[in-house]
């Protein structure tokens, strides 16, 4: 493959990763503005996010077995013109309710282009070239939510929020003639896939009963709902309780991004010391007395702009830590079930993640002890799932330093 061939698909397929991050935070800062527009509460338009993350969640299990039936090309296709024509609907949508219905359309529609770029590197690379085309590519993932909300917070602001979604209708357009023209068709259908719900579900319980998989997915599922939280409470907690406006809010946005990125580069370093459980573990640990005593100064109303922050950050960077490894443990049983496992790993994590961001609609108005309750109690919980889950694994599968699963016993 020539450099500038390579180049080609990594934009392209950075593209197709990106699209997901800046539907979520692009249009964070402009949350006060639809509130007003559609006469409804800030709460209620945070439940745009809860549809959102449902669209994924459903997403990921419905693209699996697609784009092995169908060939790369032609469910992506389909996906990102669903995501371009519900983009538009946003522009124009005049109440709330359609609005939430907009966001679920789109999620289901952006899906397909995340799903699609795991499926095609694992597709157009050697696999020695994988690990580091996929930090590529999270690099673009970590990037999003530090550029999203911030070019969001400035267009709200000079433009109103439906231009955000014009922008996002745009890249949707782009991103469907860059992968239409640039991308190789890299999968040949296969017509001995089933797309009965039988076989799909039968492989799906497989996966689930693996000791392995249940306590690690479940694990990082329920500690990473607290990142949910965090980003269905910020605009409430930062905009409305804090009353910054929506630049500054696109900037605090961008620097907790950096906690949780700085942290999962951090990670690669103490792997080389550390196995993926102590890290997992020392991470919960810390993460559980942060939020302890987050909740604690919350409740005694200690809590200015910048210690929120600084609670936060250090918040976020323990599950910077803990994801990586829990997403690398629940994997490593997995040769030969490795999509659907990861459609399964991506759907619990969302759909823990709407539920979360729902309960923030509900409860976090005026205060922000409702959002720090939750994210204690997801952490504390995911602790005692780790430790329970523990004892059912019999042989353990690890990632050891060559990228290669081994048995441990």
């Amino acid at each position: 493959m020539t450099t500038k061939k390579y180049i080609k698909l990594i934009l392209i397929l950075g593209s197709l990763t990106a699209l997901g991050p800046f539907s979520i935070d692009m249009y964070l800062p402009g949350f006060s503005g639809i509130a007003r527009d559609l006469n409804t509460t800030v709460a209620k338009v945070s439940m745009s996010l809860s549809s959102y993350f449902i669209g994924i969640s459903a997403g990921q299990l419905l693209y699996g077995p697609l784009l092995d039936r169908f060939g790369r090309k032609k469910p992506l296709f389909v996906g990102l013109m669903v995501y371009i024509l519900a983009s538009l609907g946003c522009i124009f949508v005049t109440d709330i309710d359609t609005f939430i219905g907009l966001r679920f359309l789109q999620a289901v529609g952006s899906c397909a282009a995340t799903v699609a770029s795991v499926a095609m590197v694992r597709d157009l690379f050697p696999v020695k070239d994988i690990p580091k085309v996929f930090s590529m590519l999270m690099l673009v993932v970590g990037l999003s939510p530090m550029l999203a909300p911030t070019i969001g917070g400035y267009v709200t602001s000079d433009y109103g929020w439906h231009t955000v979604f014009f922008i996002l209708m745009c890249m949707g357009i782009v991103i469907l003639i860059a992968s239409q023209i640039g991308l190789p068709n890299t999968h040949k259908p296969d017509t001995s896939i089933s797309l009965k719900p039988k076989p799909i579900i039968t492989n799906f319980l497989k996966v689930v009963k693996e000791p392995q998989f249940f306590t690690y997915a479940f694990t990082g599922a329920v500690s990473f709902s607290g990142l949910f939280t965090y980003v269905a409470s910020s605009p409430i907690v930062f905009m409305d309780i804090f009353e910054v406006d929506a630049k500054i809010y696109g900037w605090i946005f961008a620097f907790m991004s950096l906690s949780f990125i700085g942290a999962s580069q951090l990670n690669s370093f103490l792997l080389r010391k550390f196995s993926s459980e102590q890290m997992i573990f020392g991470a919960l640990i810390t993460q559980s007395v942060i939020s302890i005593v987050f909740l604690i100064l919350a409740i005694n109303n200690l809590l200015g702009l910048y210690e929120t922050i600084g609670m936060l950050f250090i918040y976020l960077a323990c599950l910077g830590i803990s994801n990586p490894n829990t997403a690398g443990l629940t994997m490593a049983p997995f040769a030969k079930n490795a999509g659907s496992a990861s459609a399964l790993m991506g759907a619990i994590q969302l759909g823990l993640g709407a539920i979360a961001s729902f309960a923030v609609g509900v409860f976090v108005k005026n205060s922000i002890i409702p959002m720090v309750a939750i994210m204690t109690t997801t952490t504390i919980t995911a602790f005692i799932i780790l430790n329970i889950g523990k004892r059912f694994i019999k042989e353990k599968v690890a990632i050891s330093n060559n990228d290669e699963a081994g048995m441990i016993h």
